[in-house]
């Protein structure tokens, strides 16, 4: 069985380079501190860190196994504070994983101010255009835009996502607006690799409209950019192009006969049991931050 002393030595250490300094912060010995991480090592039955006299760092092994060591520690935290009333305020590290511009364009102004009402937290803030793997990455709660497909995880929609369809004034003025959705068809669509549609809801149902382009991108900032830059038309959320669109350098393309559909901004998590209460408090501040930001 785990000994939390045991995983608080290898947290320490890794964070703060060494087992010597591990010790000072947890009231350990050196000696007592190499002990502890031996004796983890022994029941896991891998080496989790490489040792010589000046450093310390992870094995392959430590890498894998250190966020599940932060996650049992976290969690051992939010049980005692269920019991003891003492915990007001989110603590530990919450590992939150999202894609590139929704990191980069909400979660991270939003992350400032929910760091400074919970000093006791430390946040890594995974980011990533592909779907990640959130129980092997030891990732608490994972932001996506669009429905949940793994049934096997838990996810919960935070709000809504209205997304269209933008180009720079440049491309408009050398290829005419498209007004119906079939009109995409004659036109530059920036989308990701392999991506041969789009998907619209219209007063006669949802339709499916074949696209084609030149350019192709699996980082949505790539495919903004190239927007940007008159290359063609692309799909992205109102949070993403709110700056742009005031600014003149996108304009929004409404087709008569159908819009893009909104997939909600959902969260996801590994499983409904034993939530930590740092994720609970996360969820609401996204939830209020969303509530109260335009677009």
């Amino acid at each position: 069985m785990l000994d939390l002393s045991d995983l608080a030595v290898l947290i320490e250490a890794v964070n703060h380079g060494s087992l010597s300094a591990a010790g000072r912060r947890l009231g350990l010995t050196p000696v007592a501190a190499s002990r502890r991480l031996a004796a983890l090592e022994a029941e896991i039955g891998v080496r989790l860190v490489h040792r010589t006299t000046r450093s310390l760092s992870l094995t392959a092994e430590g890498e894998a196994f250190l966020p599940h060591a932060e996650a049992i520690l976290a969690s051992a935290e939010d049980g005692r504070a269920a019991v003891t009333h003492g915990g007001e305020g989110a603590f530990g590290l919450l590992r939150v994983a999202a894609s590139v511009p929704f990191g980069r364009k909400v979660l991270t102004p939003m992350l400032a101010g929910f760091l400074a009402a919970n000093p006791r937290l430390k946040i890594e803030l995974l980011l990533n255009d592909t779907l990640v793997d959130i129980a092997a990455q030891g990732v608490d709660v994972a932001i996506q835009i669009g429905e949940l497909r793994d049934s096997l995880l838990v996810a919960r929609r935070l709000g809504d996502n209205p997304r269209g369809l933008y180009a720079a004034p440049a491309y408009i003025e050398s290829h005419p607006a498209p007004a119906v959705v079939s009109d995409l068809r004659e036109h530059e669509c920036l989308a990701v690799p392999g991506r041969r549609h789009w998907t619209f809801e219209t007063a006669h149902g949802t339709v499916r409209q074949a696209i084609d382009g030149r350019f192709a991108a699996d980082s949505m900032d790539a495919l903004h950019e190239a927007a940007l830059r008159g290359l063609g038309i692309v799909q992205l959320s109102g949070w993403n192009v709110r700056e742009d669109v005031a600014a003149g350098r996108l304009v929004e393309i409404r087709l008569s006969d159908g819009v893009v559909p909104d997939q909600g901004i959902w969260s996801v998590l590994p499983t409904r049991r034993l939530v930590p209460r740092k994720v609970h408090l996360f969820l609401d501040a996204l939830s209020a931050h969303l509530d109260a930001t335009p677009g």
